[in-house]
């Protein structure tokens, strides 16, 4: 630290209780100077000859017949007075960044100008600060912090911007060139340690980009932000260092917020402070971990920030979303809400991703600003769509927990993104698999809604062995995956899997026959769940037809359809005849075959001679 010493007299103030200073001299006092709470007993001569203020003071005491001098409003108080009465007396004093801010109002408040003296207070502290304070990194810090208790006359005397400029000034540096003391708190890099010498044996320190980030994590917001502002309108430092020197600030200055929540305390200065840090991201794409952004939010909807604040951090999440984890987007619903998760901001977030297609096919224009013939393609690669995709299941299958979450709310987000095309789907029947074990007392057009977000001929080998002995899925969606798993084995050669029959295409669709009153009760019984032992009896009877074997090749006939897609389309629609598919059919009435369907695609084509009521449903077994 830089220092200055001033006068070469032995210090002779002395002290009488807290409240009383006197100079120890052969002369008596003739003058009180009240200084806040404390009273100092000095000669008026040598204070007289420094400062033009304390000689109005003391003629306006002198026309009062009073030898006491209030001074209630000296900028840095009792203290500051000290080191200013001091000089006069040409005791020795020691300036320092820690005082030497104070000195200098002080000296000003009571005009210790050259006009009065050559040589005298103010301009030795300016020679000071300039040539000591301004051209050192910590001593700059320090002497910036000390300015906040100065107010305003620290920003009149420009004080408070030459320490701001010095700050900014050393951060942009070349790291090359970085030959002051700096303080690194975080671990080090192997590369740092510095223990490589050069060819003259002097050690070579490895200076890293960011070491100024954590000694500015000491100055107070309104200040801090000053210093970033400044940094970033120089245009050196990068993004990548500006957004780690916001990040180091908000783990810092804001308690608990490394584990996405705020603690008690201060809340308008913890808003503020996030506010600052929200208004100098810098506006560049990835300068700071999507993490850090939703961190970011988390504090702000728990601080109330404005909704601008708020908005800003949904619309950058949303640019790179890809990056984020299903932790990071578990944020908490307001305390008015029922549900655990705040799913519409997720909703926002979502739509902001995929709003960067349609933005950019909107900005394309040619140097000419003419629109293009053809627009250009969306800027959104397919494997962040991917992604983003897998984020969304996992996100689904975490809030599906949640017993008081709305349908609509797990089916609307999922929809937004079931427009993204994904090689599987086993992260969403997770999900809806979730959600239904958590919601048992869904309706059966509930369950359907939920389910047909699927596509069972997407799911792995795998998940079809969970879901065909899942008692929470609708009878529909269990015919469909097993279906698929007897055609993937039958055509493991390579081929790809066949596209559903019609017929079982129909399941999703609902359409069995063209007489809606036949086919009401039929709906039904496909919507409904089935028991333990009904997909057993199904499983088994499906799984003994194998529908590989016995057909040979693969072979594509004159209609485009293969073999073995015929052969499957064949057995299954025999499998819709047997006892079972008319155990599962069948309706309280009895009813028999629908006029209007087409017998060959038609899932109501069940025997009538074989139609039996529908066996209680009652029971239930959990196999997740």
């Amino acid at each position: 630290m830089k220092f200055m010493k001033l006068g070469s007299k032995p210090d002779s103030f002395q002290t009488d209780g807290n409240n009383v200073r006197y100079v120890s001299s052969d002369l008596p006092t003739d003058i009180v100077l009240i200084v806040g709470d404390v009273n100092f007993y000095l000669h008026k001569f040598p204070l007289l000859s420094k400062s033009a203020h304390l000689q109005k003071l003391v003629a306006t005491t002198n026309e009062e017949n009073t030898d006491e001098v209030l001074i209630s409003d000296i900028p840095g108080g009792p203290a500051a007075f000290e080191i200013c009465a001091k000089f006069c007396y040409g005791m020795t004093v020691t300036l320092n960044a820690y005082n030497v801010v104070a000195a200098r109002c002080a000296a000003e408040y009571l005009q210790m100008h050259e006009t009065m003296e050559r040589g005298n207070l103010i301009y030795k502290i300016d020679v000071f600060l300039s040539s000591s304070i301004f051209r050192s990194w910590k001593d700059s810090i320090i002497a910036l912090q000390t300015t906040k208790f100065l107010l305003p006359l620290s920003e009149d005397l420009k004080v408070v911007s030459n320490c701001i400029e010095s700050i900014a000034t050393k951060a942009c540096v070349d790291v090359s060139k970085v030959d002051w003391s700096y303080t690194y708190n975080r671990k080090k890099l192997p590369e740092e340690n510095g223990n490589d010498l050069n060819c003259n044996g002097l050690r070579n320190r490895l200076v890293p980009n960011d070491w100024w980030v954590e000694d500015l994590c000491e100055l107070e917001n309104d200040l801090y932000k000053r210093v970033l502002m400044n940094i970033k309108n120089k245009g050196i430092v990068s993004n990548d260092v500006i957004g780690e020197a916001l990040k180091a600030y908000a783990y810092r200055r804001l308690p608990g917020f490394s584990k996405g929540m705020i603690q008690s305390g201060d809340m308008v200065k913890h808003r503020s402070i996030v506010d600052s840090i929200v208004w100098l991201l810098p506006a560049e794409k990835g300068s700071v971990s999507c993490s850090f952004l939703l961190k970011l939010l988390k504090a702000s909807i728990y601080l109330d920030s404005g909704e601008m604040a708020k908005g800003e951090l949904v619309r950058r999440i949303g640019q790179q979303l890809e990056e984020a984890s299903v932790h990071d987007l578990l944020i908490r619903a307001p305390e008015d809400d029922t549900a655990v998760y705040d799913v519409s901001i997720v909703q926002k977030i979502v739509q902001e991703f995929l709003m960067q297609d349609q933005n950019a096919e909107i900005e394309s224009l040619e140097e000419s600003h003419e629109l293009l013939e053809t627009r250009r393609p969306g800027i959104l690669s397919d494997a962040s769509k991917l992604m983003v995709a897998k984020l969304i299941d996992g996100y689904l299958a975490e809030i599906s927990k949640d017993p008081n979450l709305p349908l609509s709310n797990f089916v609307d987000l999922a929809e937004m993104v079931s427009g993204i095309s994904r090689p599987g789907h086993d992260g969403l029947y997770r999900a809806i698999d979730m959600y239904l074990k958590e919601h048992p007392g869904i309706s059966k057009s509930e369950r359907k809604r939920v389910c047909k977000l699927m596509d069972c001929k997407k799911l792995s080998v795998d998940a079809c062995m969970h879901a065909v002995q899942n008692e929470r899925l609708p009878l529909r969606v269990v015919v469909q995956v097993l279906f698929f798993e007897q055609v993937r084995a039958a055509t493991s050669s390579g081929s790809s899997t066949p596209d559903l029959p019609k017929g079982i295409k129909d399941l999703n669709g609902g359409s069995h026959g063209s007489s809606r009153s036949a086919t009401t009760n039929t709906e039904e019984e496909w919507d409904a769940v089935a028991t333990a032992e009904e997909l057993k009896a199904l499983k088994g009877e499906l799984a003994a037809l194998r529908l590989g074997n016995g057909v040979g090749g693969s072979e594509r006939n004159g209609d485009g359809k293969s073999n073995v897609d015929k052969a499957a389309i064949s057995k299954m629609k025999g499998l819709l005849k047997s006892k079972i598919f008319s155990k599962l059919w069948s309706s309280k009435g009895g009813q028999g075959e629908n006029s209007g369907s087409d017998s060959s695609d038609s899932l109501g084509s069940a025997n009538p001679e074989e139609v039996k009521s529908t066996p209680s449903r009652n029971r239930r077994h959990s196999v997740s």
